[in-house]
């Protein structure tokens, strides 16, 4: 797998930090903490900004660490973590199919990410010069089950509560389905003031 290993890593790490810098930044056209934030509360992740933030930068940093091959298992629990919350507070109820909105994506970046712990990072990894013996399959049981425990951690009631009394974050509106873009309330503002 070491041919293997390196385009996992080549392919889905990269991405995650892009995945990540979208909610964190608004970079490659994502929505930033505001937008993202306020289709996190209509997900029940309140405050969505906190829960945002959590998971861009989750995202942002599992993706290089998996990048670099370095330290592996805490690259594929931050990363499978995220993506275990997704299916469960957004895609579980549409069924498995990514056609439907399902959650069959969000099951193969868990798979790869668990498969690199198993099988290591590759030769040409920070894991291998440093770390060779951080791989394999109690490693790789282990940083699923983390990553199902901080998903559910993450989501639990005790920080899932507005810190304004359980007022959602006014500034945004999740993605409408015609446009799959984000409004934000200055948006609206402009879109229904009189011309002046």
């Amino acid at each position: 797998m070491k041919l293997g290993a390196l385009l996992l890593r080549g392919v889905i790490g990269p991405l995650f930090v892009g995945h990540g810098t979208q909610k964190l930044f608004a970079w490659f056209g994502g929505h930033g903490i505001e937008g993202t934030g306020g289709f996190f509360e209509t997900l029940g992740l309140r405050p969505g900004k906190r829960h945002a933030q959590a998971a861009g930068l989750a995202e942002t940093t599992g993706g290089a660490l998996l990048t670099l091959g370095a330290l592996t298992p805490v690259a594929s629990t931050l990363i499978s973590s995220t993506m275990i919350t997704a299916i469960r507070k957004a895609h579980a109820k549409n069924g498995v199919w990514s056609t439907n909105g399902g959650y069959e994506y969000n099951l193969v970046l868990i798979a790869a990410a668990t498969a690199l712990v198993d099988n290591g990072a590759g030769p040409l990894s920070v894991d291998a010069a440093l770390f060779p013996r951080l791989r394999g399959s109690t490693l790789a049981a282990l940083s699923l089950a983390a990553a199902a425990a901080g998903s559910y951690l993450a989501t639990s009631a005790p920080m899932t509560q507005a810190e304004d009394s359980g007022q959602a974050d006014a500034t945004a509106e999740p993605a409408t389905p015609a446009t799959g873009r984000f409004t934000h309330a200055a948006d609206r503002a402009e879109e229904t003031a009189p011309p002046s």
